[in-house]
């Protein structure tokens, strides 16, 4: 009663001052404002910290709601070659303001429209590819994942691939109308039964050609390509671009955070996985005749410091560069890959030239460091011949292939791996090839454009490219699925400044990485990304070393050393297996025990989605 006297008393201004008061210290009273402000002067006493405002600010920041997803910002950009590409830029509301928390991008299936005839359509449809991913992520990409906490990678992956799914399925059924719709009735007659005389012609011109056929059967036709869906630049780079947000607010380096997506837990050790580096490109591209060999891969001998196999190789390429400078043969131009591109005609030179300057610098080819050949043999076919053209007017069928492989690798024994070596259309000589040199030379297949498509018998590791469509959460899959046969490469097309890769290599535990020749931002920043977490994993004391078993290629080298040795002389054999003991219970590699394993070593080799 009194408090309605006191009330009526007041005038219209002092009753609404005096409601709002109330309402102020409701809202305080409900919110818990009084007792955690209470708490942190307390705490802020006892501290008594030097920043006594930076301490308050800390204390309520870690009070506040937990960071969501505001809007996506999608923009053209050019990568490595000059060509359009995509950046993605996330934004989060953090502590009530709106904060720019990570920019990436991905590469994309498109790649160089200079080797194209047609490269005004090809230009315009990467064009096309662009505007569709930047339209994706600007409008419908940036609706559906507005609120969304972006820690929570599998959820955001999950919308991000029901988006491409939808939009698949819809472009599939434009394609299938408009191939329906222009069928024309003409068509149809052509299609109907022919007459009898006519098919005694067309019995007569099969038996004629009897002969012919039955090459053509033989020879396996191109599989169709895999579509590229328009847009799909936007679902790995939004997916990577989250990532890198969420590791970010976590506070944690990005390699930390896409190892607790895979172990659901944060590991006590890392390792560094062994860098593969380009020395040389004799490919199609190359100024020489030779298109055999797209790359000449320097695989160096596990245990090494980063460092320590740049320092390496970049020696190797200059004394190769002086031998080449001071020999009548030509110069060398740089390829997309970043290692220098020779003028050669035959697959010996370049692999002899190799040779030489281990030589010279006293490096033990075959020891110290092996080689793995991109051979790039899907770029080589002449289909109108059946055959595989290595070299400018010099043609080879599938059989003829790889009885040149069985020479090389015979010749030059350091040379442990092979990377595409055939079609994928080949199976039947990729059979043929690993039962003539499998044991002794690993198998590799680039799995990028066709992740779904079932192993070839003999395929010893895969080799698996962040592009497009493909979401962190795949990454994860499909390395866990084969941990131990895979390994991550990079595309001819980089973004500039990216060097996720790196940190995603280390954060999957993968043994191998492709990072290409050693010029070129886009590859020199992943190069020192990996040194910057192999001295951080070291400084912590947490930088494990190899497992035995996830060796593929050193095995084959082993097994093939110990078997020279043991023909040249008894006693070698001896000290060569109590040396290859040491070597691999050497504290450097800081290996665990290994597993007693069937000799050939059979590694998980399929690819398959849950």
């Amino acid at each position: 009663m009194a408090y309605q006297g006191v009330i009526s008393r007041l005038s219209e201004e002092e009753r609404d001052f005096y409601e709002i008061k109330n309402a102020a210290a409701e809202f305080c009273r409900v919110n818990s404002v009084p007792r955690e402000i209470e708490r942190a002067l307390n705490d802020l006493f006892l501290h008594k910290p030097r920043d006594v405002h930076g301490y308050l600010a800390n204390y309520f920041a870690n009070l506040s709601a937990p960071p969501r997803i505001n809007r996506l910002r999608g923009r053209e950009v050019y990568d490595t070659r000059g060509q359009l590409s995509i950046e993605v830029e996330v934004f989060c509301i953090v502590c009530n303001k709106e904060k720019s928390m990570s920019s990436a991008a991905v590469s994309s299936h498109f790649g160089s429209t200079e080797s194209s005839l047609d490269w005004r359509a090809k230009s315009q449809e990467r064009a096309d590819h662009v505007m569709t991913a930047v339209q994706w992520i600007n409008e419908p990409l940036n609706n559906m994942l507005k609120g969304q906490n972006p820690c929570d990678q599998s959820e955001v992956d999950q919308a991000l691939s029901n988006f491409f799914t939808a939009r698949y399925l819809e472009e599939k059924e434009i394609r299938n109308q408009e191939e329906e719709e222009s069928c024309s009735p003409s068509e149809s007659e052509a299609m109907l039964p022919s007459t009898p005389s006519a098919q005694a012609k067309d019995k007569k011109r099969a038996d004629k050609g009897k002969k012919s056929n039955i090459v053509e059967k033989q020879f396996p036709p191109a599989e169709p390509p895999e579509p590229v869906l328009h847009g799909s630049l936007a679902i790995g780079s939004v997916s990577l671009t989250v990532a890198r947000t969420g590791a970010q607010l976590q506070g944690i380096p990005f390699y930390r955070y896409i190892a607790g997506l895979k172990n659901r837990e944060i590991p006590s050790q890392f390792h560094i996985p062994v860098s593969l580096v380009t020395l040389l490109s004799c490919g199609k591209t190359s100024p020489g005749k030779l298109s055999l060999l797209e790359e000449v891969i320097l695989i160096p001998k596990v245990g090494q410091r980063v460092k320590q196999i740049i320092t390496m190789t970049l020696e190797l390429q200059k004394e190769m560069m002086r031998i080449m400078n001071t020999s009548t043969k030509a110069g060398a131009t740089l390829h997309v890959s970043g290692a220098p591109a020779v003028s050669y005609e035959r697959p010996e030179q370049p692999l002899d030239l190799i040779t030489e300057a281990c030589t010279n610098l006293g490096l033990a080819l075959g020891t110290e460091i092996h080689l793995a050949l991109n051979c790039a043999a899907c770029e080589l076919m002449d289909y109108s011949k059946g055959k595989y053209e290595i070299a400018t007017g010099v043609l080879k069928s599938p059989d003829e292939l790889v009885d040149m492989y069985q020479t090389l690798v015979t010749k030059y024994p350091a040379v442990v791996a092979l990377i595409n070596p055939l079609r994928r259309e080949d199976i039947v000589h990729w059979e043929k090839l690993s039962n003539v040199i499998g044991d002794s030379c690993s198998l590799l297949f680039d799995i990028t454009y066709k992740v779904k498509a079932l192993p070839h018998l003999g395929v010893k590791g895969h080799i698996l490219k962040h592009t497009d469509e493909m979401t962190v959460s795949d990454l994860v899959r499909i390395t866990s699925d084969n941990q131990g046969s895979m390994l991550m490469g990079t595309t001819c097309s980089e973004p500039c400044s990216n060097d996720s890769l790196s940190d995603i290599a280390v954060g999957l535990g993968l043994d191998y990485v492709k990072l290409g020749g050693l010029s070129g931002a886009e590859r020199m920043t992943k190069y020192n990304r990996l040194i910057s977490i192999e001295e951080e994993l070291a400084q912590q004391g947490i930088l494990g070393g190899f497992l035995c078993s996830s060796l593929i290629f050193f095995r084959w080298a082993e097994k093939r050393e110990a078997r020279q040795s043991e023909r040249e002389s008894p006693r070698r054999s001896t000290l060569l297996h109590c040396s290859l003991k040491t070597y691999k219970s050497s504290p450097l590699l800081q290996r665990e025990p290994c597993q007693t394993r069937p000799e050939g070593i059979q590694l998980p080799a399929s690819v398959q989605y849950d």
